[in-house]
C-alpha cells in the first residue's frame, strides 16, 4: 500500500539520493530475521509468529508520520522489515501443515492468490490515498490493515502439537539452525528470478512518472491482477508435472518481461510488460513454496521456509540497491536498469534446464 508513494516522501524529506534503501533495508531485516522466525515456528508455534510481525507493521507505520527525518525513516524502513521476516513464514508452515502432500502446489497457489489480491489492492488504493488525501493518512491505513490481520489470526487454531514456551534461549542460532541445506536449489532460482521484482519496486515509481502514468500504483496493481488467476492453475500444473517445468516457463517470461519493459516507450507497452511480469510472478511463487515444501523434513518445515525467504528477502533487496545505484535519478539508465534483471532470470533459466527433478522428493 505504501510503496508507491515511498520514492516521493524520501525526496521530499531531502533524501532522493537512498531511494534504493527503501527496499533494500526492509529486506534486509526481513532476511536477517528469517532463522529466527523459522526456528520460532518450529519451536512455538506459527500463530505467535504471525502476530509479531502484524505487531511490527501496526506500529512502524503509525510512527512514520512522527519521525520525518531521512535517518529516522530509513530505520524505520530496517525495522519494518521484521513484520516480513516474521508473518509469512508463520503463514506458510500453517498453510503446508493443513494440506495434503499432493495438493501442496494448489494450496500454495491459494494462499499466493488472496496475497496477490493484497498486492493488487494495496498500491492502487495508496495511490489513490496518497494522491487524495496525503502521506500520512496513508500510513494510519495501513497500521489499520495490519489491526485487522491479526482479527484474523487470533481465530486460528495452532497446528503444532508440542509447543514450547518462549524462551531466550531460543533465539539464539546454532550454525546448522541458519541455513537449510535441503532447499538450497530451489532457494537459488527464487534468488535469481526475484531480482527483478527490487528493480520493479525501486524503480518503477519513477517510470511511471517518466511515462506520463499518474498513478503510480497502475503498473503494480496490473501486474498483480495479470498474476492471480495463473497461480492456482501453475500450483495445479506443478502438482502433476513438476516443480521444474512450471518454474522453466516462470524464469523465462520473467526474461521477457524485463526486455520489454527495459525499452518501453509508452503506457501501453510498460503495461504489457506488466502483464508478462504478473503472470511470471505468479507462476514462480506457489511452485516455488510447494517446492521448497516437499524436500523439507516436517520437523524443520518453518526453517526451510525460513531458508527459502532468506533468497526472497536477499533477490529483491540486492535488485533494489543495484538498480537504485545504475539508475541513479537518470532517465537514460532505465534500460540498463531492467536488462540487469533479464539477465539473472536468464541464469535461473539455464540452472533448470540442467536441474533433473526426482517425482517424490520426499520418498
Amino acid at each position: 500500500m505504501i510503496i508507491p508513494e515511498l520514492p516521493a516522501y524520501i525526496t521530499s524529506l531531502g533524501g532522493e539520493d537512498y531511494k534504493g534503501l527503501i527496499i533494500s533495508l526492509f529486506t534486509l531485516t526481513a532476511g536477517l530475521s528469517r532463522p529466527f522466525s523459522g526456528k520460532l515456528a518450529d519451536k512455538i508455534g506459527r500463530i505467535p509468529v504471525m502476530i509479531f510481525g502484524l505487531v511490527v507493521c501496526f506500529i512502524v507505520s503509525l510512527l512514520y508520520p512522527i519521525i520525518t527525518s531521512v535517518a529516522g525513516f530509513l530505520l524505520l524502513r530496517f525495522v519494518h522489515g521484521f513484520s516480513t521476516g516474521f508473518t509469512p513464514t508463520g503463514v506458510s508452515a500453517y498453510v503446508a501443515d493443513i494440506v495434503p502432500f499432493n495438493k501442496r502446489g494448489e494450496a500454495m497457489g491459494i494462499q499466493s492468490l488472496f496475497g496477490s489480491l493484497g498486492m493488487a489492492a494495496g498500491p492502487a488504493l495508496g495511490g489513490y490515498i496518497g494522491s487524495a488525501y496525503g502521506i500520512n493518512p496513508l500510513f494510519y491505513t495501513a497500521s489499520f490493515t495490519a489491526v485487522l490481520s491479526m482479527l484474523v489470526v487470533l481465530r486460528l487454531k495452532e497446528t503444532v502439537e508440542e509447543k514450547e514456551p518462549f524462551q531466550f534461549n531460543l533465539i539464539k542460532l546454532k550454525r546448522d539452525e541458519i541455513i537449510e541445506k535441503r532447499v538450497l536449489f530451489p532457494s537459488l532460482i527464487l534468488f535469481l528470478t526475484v531480482m527483478s521484482f527490487g528493480t520493479v519496486l525501486t524503480i518503477i515509481p519513477d517510470y511511471s512518472e517518466h511515462l506520463g502514468i499518474q498513478n503510480k500504483g497502475l503498473f503494480f496493481a496490473v501486474f498483480t491482477i495479470a498474476s492471480l488467476g495463473i497461480r492456482i492453475i501453475a500450483g495445479k500444473t506443478s502438482d502433476k508435472y513438476g516443480r521444474v517445468p512450471v518454474m522453466k516457463v516462470a524464469s523465462f517470461s520473467m526474461v521477457v518481461a524485463m526486455v520489454i519493459i527495459a525499452f518501453a516507450s509508452s503506457k501501453a507497452i510498460l503495461l504489457l510488460g506488466g502483464v508478462i511480469f504478473g503472470a511470471s510472478v505468479g507462476m514462480n511463487s506457489p511452485t516455488i513454496s510447494a517446492w521448497t515444501i516437499d524436500l523439507s523434513l516436517d520437523n524443520y518445515r518453518g526453517r526451510a521456509l525460513a531458508t527459502m525467504y532468506i533468497a526472497l528477502e536477499a533477490g529483491i533487496g540486492i535488485g533494489a540497491v543495484v538498480s537504485g545505484f545504475l539508475f541513479n535519478n537518470k532517465v537514460e539508465n532505465f534500460p540498463i536498469v531492467f536488462l540487469i534483471s533479464a539477465a539473472a532470470a536468464f541464469v535461473a533459466f539455464l540452472l533448470l534446464i540442467g536441474y533433473k527433478e526426482k517425482k517424490h522428493p520426499n520418498l
